[in-house]
């Protein structure tokens, strides 16, 4: 199984996993064109692309689900709500509704040769999720946009050997920042995004012997620095059971303009 951050941060998100045989998109908040280049660096171009997967419905994470859904009629997974939220947002324009294919959370699908799970979390959307995939004996995670998490996403999380996970602010940043009070807010409830100090607790709670790939996501453009969300999580590393060099695990902050590396597991 393969994973690759084609491109990861307030402004827009998306995602490559596949095999051999399989290949899917995770959020599709960027343009097609750098969808598609990003593809290319995986060897696979759009009208290969098995399914596209939807975390929720904000812009961020949807921007440029109409011209793929049109082009390529690539069937979309997405739970109820988020469809729901889908048929409301115009800037998709028209496309075939008969590619949602509604998934629950908190339970489990496949497509291909991926076994793909579905958690619920805190975040102000119609029903959204976080991701793990599982293929050949492997699992790797993908959750951003949510406001707090708890044992139940420590559990559904547990064992992978890749992890995005989002860093999106720090506090600090935020309270003086230039967001208006309510936005703020927003950001800083429960149903908000995760700042840095929490990613570190968060990913802490999931180190084992196996990681080779631990990236901060979705970090805000106004609120963080790719420098203060490393510094500060890897500082929540310190003293671990596993190893003395955060290094080890692959810590690395996913750029929100670059591709990553290609992680193969």
């Amino acid at each position: 199984m393969r994973y690759m951050s084609i491109a990861s941060g307030s402004s827009g998100n998306a995602s490559y996993i596949g095999t051999d045989t399989t290949s899917l998109i995770l959020d599709v908040g960027i343009s097609m064109k750098r969808i598609e280049e990003g593809l290319k660096n995986v060897g696979v171009s759009g009208k290969e692309v098995d399914g596209i997967l939807l975390t929720h419905e904000h812009s961020d994470h949807i921007k440029s689900l109409g011209v793929m859904a049109r082009k390529y009629g690539v069937p979309i997974y997405a739970t109820y709500g988020t469809l729901d939220g889908l048929m409301t947002v115009k800037s998709l324009g028209t496309f075939d509704y008969n590619l949602f294919k509604p998934i629950k959370n908190n339970e489990s699908f496949e497509i291909g040769d991926i076994k793909i799970n579905a958690h619920s979390v805190s975040h102000d959307a119609a029903d959204p999720v976080c991701y793990s995939f599982e293929s050949g004996g492997h699992k790797m995670s993908v959750a951003t946009d949510m406001g707090i998490y708890d044992e139940d996403i420590v559990d559904f999380l547990a064992d992978s050997e890749a992890l995005l996970i989002e860093a999106n602010h720090d506090i600090r940043m935020l309270e003086v920042g230039p967001y208006p009070f309510m936005l703020k807010q927003r950001i800083l409830s429960e149903k908000g995004h995760l700042c840095n100090e929490a990613s570190g607790g968060l990913i802490r709670r999931l180190l084992n012997d196996n990681i080779k790939y631990i990236a901060l996501g979705h970090l805000s453009e106004k609120n963080n620095y790719e420098s203060l969300a490393y510094e500060t999580v890897k500082q929540a590393l310190a003293d671990n059971p596993f190893t003395d060099d955060v290094r080890d695990f692959g810590l690395c902050v996913a750029s929100r303009n670059e591709c990553g590396a290609v992680v193969d597991l």
